[in-house]
């Protein structure tokens, strides 16, 4: 198991550790309905730093990452960034991914933790043809995700940038607490605005007294994996390994604004197909009409009893106090409004289709 450079710190303040995606990772400090709610109404921190980073560069770094990712990053300036995946052969998808671009020749690709090294290897066997100078440049990279609605104002003594003025999914490389160099992004996971902090491992942990010692009148509080899980599902943020994965394509995750087919890339033409004639299946977005909580597994049943499909994820939100979760099901199945039930044990609860974000905000 890996330790990321915050380990220790995260053991001192209490965190449960456990192991995710071969790291030692904290999933909860004082509780998820708590840290899920300091999220969404101040700010709180996590260590993501188990993520994976990968650097392109050079003059045939554009052509590689056109090829082998589903969005157009030819779209992309200087300073902006881009949600993306890797098609597989077979209507799939290797990972999903963010897609920066440093400079005129240079990106930078963030990947799932236990995707580093299928990634790597995926990316690689494309770069044959291309010969772009790609680097993993994970083992050095620390990440902080700095996120909730106070986010901005809690920060904004660290840095001379003025954070208001990153726009969603675009970044700074600025000063940030008494270092250069650092990237600042606005490409959060909670919906609940903020930032993301790239920096080298050494200097993780005096960023992260800092970033707590600036977010002290603010209610800053670290906060675990767990409620990262169900704060992301109440936007209807997908997550590699339950929403999608190498059976999913992007088509039937609802994933179309993501491929486009401007370009030519890995599984084009059979997705652009797919997308011609519909998938058979959608990934949808459900709330339960009665108590309970559907977790990752759960039969989807229709009013008969009959198995349509499974939930991929699920909880019980803290900001709405009712049973959400996502899952495919038959197009039929798929349109809002469309009533569905979940077998939750011996019990199957009535649920309705809904359009998402879950949380309105």
């Amino acid at each position: 198991m890996k330790d990321t450079a915050l380990s220790k710190i995260h053991e001192s303040l209490g965190a449960k550790m456990v192991p995710f995606a071969g790291f030692n990772m904290p999933v909860q400090y004082e509780g998820v309905t708590a840290e899920h709610l300091t999220v969404r109404e101040s700010v709180g921190v996590f260590d993501v730093s188990h993520m994976g980073e990968f650097l392109v560069e050079g003059e045939n770094a554009l052509a590689l990452i056109q090829k082998v990712t589903s969005n157009d990053a030819s779209k992309l300036e200087i300073g902006s960034a881009q949600y993306s995946c890797f098609p597989n052969e077979d209507n799939g998808i290797v990972d999903d991914l963010i897609c920066y671009r440093l400079k005129e020749e240079t990106y930078l690709l963030v990947v799932n933790a236990s995707n580093i090294e299928k990634d790597w290897n995926w990316i690689s066997k494309y770069n044959e043809e291309f010969d772009a100078n790609i680097r993993d440049v994970s083992e050095g990279y620390s990440l902080l995700a700095i996120q909730g609605p106070k986010a901005v104002e809690a920060m904004q003594s660290l840095t001379s940038e003025d954070l208001a003025a990153i726009d969603f999914y675009t970044f700074k490389i600025t000063d940030f607490a008494g270092y250069d160099g650092i990237i600042v992004s606005a490409t959060g996971y909670t919906g609940s605005g903020g930032f993301e902090i790239y920096c080298n491992n050494d200097v993780v942990a005096d960023i992260w007294k800092k970033v707590f010692e600036a977010g002290a009148d603010f209610g800053i509080k670290p906060i675990g994996l767990a409620a990262r899980d169900t704060l992301r599902l109440e936007m209807g943020y997908c997550l590699y390994g339950n929403d999608i994965d190498d059976t999913t394509s992007p088509i039937e995750a609802g994933l179309s604004w993501i491929t486009k087919f401007s370009k030519d890339f890995v599984n084009a033409e059979a997705l652009a197909k797919e997308k011609e004639h519909k998938p058979e299946r959608r990934l949808v977005a459900f709330e339960l009409d009665e108590r309970g909580i559907p977790r990752q597994g759960y039969d989807i049943v229709d009013g008969n009893g009959k198995v349509i499909g499974n939930v991929t994820s699920g909880t019980m939100s803290p900001c709405l106090q009712k049973g959400i979760g996502m899952g495919y099901v038959p197009r039929i199945f798929a349109k809002s409004g469309t009533q569905i039930h979940i077998q939750v044990r011996k019990k199957a609860i009535p649920a309705t289709i809904v359009k998402l974000p879950f949380y309105k905000g």
